[in-house]
């Protein structure tokens, strides 16, 4: 009798069981990285056989080096199902390095006199209240929105359903931003205590951008950042330009956060094929933290201006003032900070000691993809990853093709 009462847990059991061993069997190997590369040959056949792992399905690599494209090349596949193989000129989301565009274009508007990023936020957006964990009511900064030190939290998981198709309107940041504030006015910590990470901050700058400038924040991207750099195949929407090469987001089908994406994302889904799912096009309703799409060879052209002291071809974005503010200056700590790891985030810009050598870099992330710009000021060498897969750590890639002679 306790046998037959026993039997379902046990049958429950084999199929979890099952279930587990499948999950195990199928989830792609991913190649760890090697150590060291000696050559950019020994390093391609590391990205090769990552790509033929499938995750990511493609990726598309740029060096720049001084005032040049060293080097600008794709990996496996920017949509597989379509044929589309990834090359320099594949257009991938940025996801959250577009924070590091948001980040010019409000030192633009200081150099223009159209703000000062000592401002409070409230000179700008009068619906900006907070409440504060003190006494103190600190007010909020431009400044502190930039560096993460505002105190404003993070929407989380939440931001991930803040998407919509192609078909739908785009929403205006500013009346996005002033639709969602009341959820995150109440501030973790006082303005300027420590730093953490905050996309709701980069709203609220990209509705600054639309207040001080009377434009709306995509329109001022691109006649102040995007065609003075003549970024081409860069912009906010697929153009007819960028579409013949526009790569697919995907996400492994054997993985833990696959359960999940029906309901943050199902409609979104293009189709299941070879343990890949891959999506549609995906809009963005955060603008200024999330939203730009474009290829490496564009986002090149953007760092070699950076590290040019803000200027290309003789176009100028930033002057060399505003760029040493950007890359050296308003440094925070996080709430912990490990002395071992020398960790700070600047302007846009996340701050690290790699060795002794001093690298500013930011990463991306969302629906089926995953970017990384990262940038070592002092010797004029910047790296540009973009991968269709959300899984992909970049991270790693980019730190390993440092440790090449460019």
């Amino acid at each position: 009798m306790k046998l037959w009462k026993s039997r379902p847990l046990l049958i429950l059991l084999a199929v979890l069981g099952l279930f587990i061993s499948c999950f195990f069997l199928l989830k792609p190997r991913i190649p760890d990285p090697p150590n060291t590369v000696n050559s950019i040959q020994e390093f391609e056949t590391y990205l090769n056989e990552l790509v033929d792992s499938g995750v990511p399905q493609g990726l598309s690599l740029a060096v720049v080096k001084d005032e040049e494209i060293v080097y600008n090349k794709g990996f496996g596949w920017a949509d597989r199902p379509r044929k589309i193989k990834a090359t320099g000129q594949s257009i991938y989301h940025w996801w959250s390095c577009t924070k590091i565009v948001t980040a010019i274009a409000i030192l633009q508007l200081q150099e223009k006199n159209l703000l000062n990023i000592n401002d409070t936020a409230t000179q700008y957006l009068p619906f900006f209240e907070v409440s504060h964990p003190t006494d103190e009511n600190t007010p909020v900064t431009i400044l502190q929105l930039l560096n993460h030190s505002s105190g404003l939290s993070d929407p989380g998981l939440k931001i991930m359903k803040w998407i919509h198709h192609e078909n739908e309107p785009p929403l205006n940041q500013t009346r996005f931003l002033k639709k969602v504030f009341p959820d995150f006015a109440n501030l973790l910590f006082e303005p300027g205590e420590y730093t953490q990470y905050s996309n709701v901050g980069y709203m609220a700058l990209g509705a600054i951008v639309e207040q001080a400038s009377g434009q709306s924040y995509e329109d001022y991207v691109r006649e102040f950042v995007l065609q003075p750099l003549q970024m081409r195949s860069t912009d906010f929407l697929y153009t007819k330009t960028m579409e013949p090469h526009e790569a697919a987001g995907g996400h492994p089908l054997i993985d833990a956060w696959t359960p999940i994406i029906p309901y943050l994302a199902g409609s979104f889904i293009r189709e299941i094929t070879d343990n890949h799912i891959w999506f549609k096009r995906i809009y963005t309703d955060q603008t200024a933290p999330t939203a730009l799409l474009g290829s490496v060879e564009d986002a090149a052209r953007l760092l070699i201006a950076y590290i040019n002291g803000g200027e290309l071809d003789g176009k100028r974005i930033l002057s060399k003032e505003s760029i040493d503010v950007m890359t050296y200056a308003g440094y925070v700590k996080a709430k912990v900070d490990d002395p071992e790891l020398y960790r700070r985030q600047g302007l846009g810009w996340q701050v690290y000691k790699d060795g002794d050598r001093l690298m500013v870099k930011h990463e991306g992330g969302g629906l089926g993809f995953s970017t990384v710009l990262q940038l070592y000021p002092e010797e004029k060498l910047g790296f540009i990853l973009f991968t269709n897969d959300y899984k992909c750590q970049g991270w790693r890639i980019v730190n390993l093709a440092s440790r090449l002679k460019w």
